[in-house]
């Protein structure tokens, strides 16, 4: 992603500070604020660049009254609400609304309605979790089910607890920085607390990092590859959540799933499906190839996981191959 600040800006004077320098290690966690504002990893990267525009156009004016990183992120809130003005939220299936479907049924066909997007882990943390720039960037902070609950909160809503929950802000600060009284900011971010509890509960806890994880992701990818159903629903907890924007419909318990994929899923039979490993919000994606008529691995799909001790708990399925050039992945896969 290109930077913005000093691209075709003017030199800075003797002694004027070097306002790229100043400002570049905070990109990703203004890119981090400006996705969950909106949900959208393509929104979150325009954001992110008119952020760093309106600063440096306007840093001459900063006057130390507050830190740079909370001025930056006013800029990029407000930028947000600006952007998000007579816009449709991004849900996922399951926060439309609807009883879940029958796997016996063919899947709706896709809507007009824009989706919750994964953001590549690769885009949050780079290398890895340990580089300072990027540390404050927590993984629970990005959880898709969060982001995608956060979608339900109208923008000023998302914006006041973003804020105070997120970034640990003061409420005398949220109410300068949005134009609010305190007294709104605490009764903006108590209305938006008791509405994110009832979107996004506590989930069980995710098995750590560790061999059994390692195994189960294995055996869940080595299931699609051989296209063994049984084998997949094993690895299912029994009351596991399957949901496939862009179709409307969300599936629940191991068997319906089970049904959903050995009744509509495109593959014939084992070597048809390649599975390929990556990340998004803190959790392990599986990019789906499956074989074409020309005997060719094309991009299919993303499966974006939540691993429990009951096994995979909850699978986001991603049916947007134009996704995968976000992962570095390409569209076609080698033999």
């Amino acid at each position: 992603m290109p930077s913005a600040v000093g691209a075709g800006t003017r030199e800075a004077g003797p002694g004027a500070p070097d306002v790229a320098a100043l400002l570049e290690p905070m990109r990703r966690e203004i890119l981090a604020h400006c996705y969950r504002m909106t949900g959208s990893v393509h929104d979150a990267e325009d954001l992110v660049q008119e952020t760093y525009l309106r600063a440096w156009r306007s840093y001459h004016g900063f006057e130390n009254r507050s830190s740079l990183r909370t001025w930056m992120f006013r800029i990029a809130t407000n930028a947000c609400l600006t952007h998000l003005k007579g816009r449709p939220r991004r849900p996922l299936p399951t926060g439309l609304g609807a009883p879940a479907a029958d796997a016996a049924d063919e899947p709706h066909p896709p809507t007009g309605v824009s989706w919750v997007e994964p953001m590549p882990d690769e885009v949050l943390w780079g290398s890895g979790h340990d580089d300072p720039a990027t540390r404050a960037i927590s993984a629970d902070s990005v959880r898709l089910a969060f982001v995608a609950a956060l979608q339900h909160l109208n923008a000023r809503q998302r914006a006041v607890l973003l804020l105070r929950e997120v970034l640990a802000w003061h409420a005398r600060e949220v109410a300068e920085a949005l134009d609010m009284t305190v007294a709104g900011v605490n009764s903006t971010l108590q209305r938006a607390r008791a509405k994110l509890a009832r979107l996004d509960p506590d989930e069980a806890p995710q098995l750590p990092d560790g061999e059994r994880r390692r195994a189960l992701l294995e055996a869940y990818m080595a299931a699609f590859e051989a296209y063994d159903i049984p084998a997949i629903v094993d690895l299912l907890a029994a009351d596991v959540v399957w949901e496939m924007p862009p179709f409307p419909g969300w599936y629940s318990g191991a068997q319906q799933v089970g049904t959903l994929i050995g009744t509509w899923c495109p593959a014939e039979r084992a070597g048809d499906i390649r599975m390929v490993p990556t990340s998004a919000n803190g959790q392990p994606v599986l990019a789906q190839y499956i074989r074409s008529a020309d005997g060719a691995l094309r991009a299919f799909q993303l499966q974006q996981l939540s691993i429990t001790d009951a096994g995979v708990a909850h699978v986001t399925v991603h049916f947007t191959p134009e996704l995968f050039g976000r992962f570095g992945l390409p569209n076609v896969l080698e033999a």
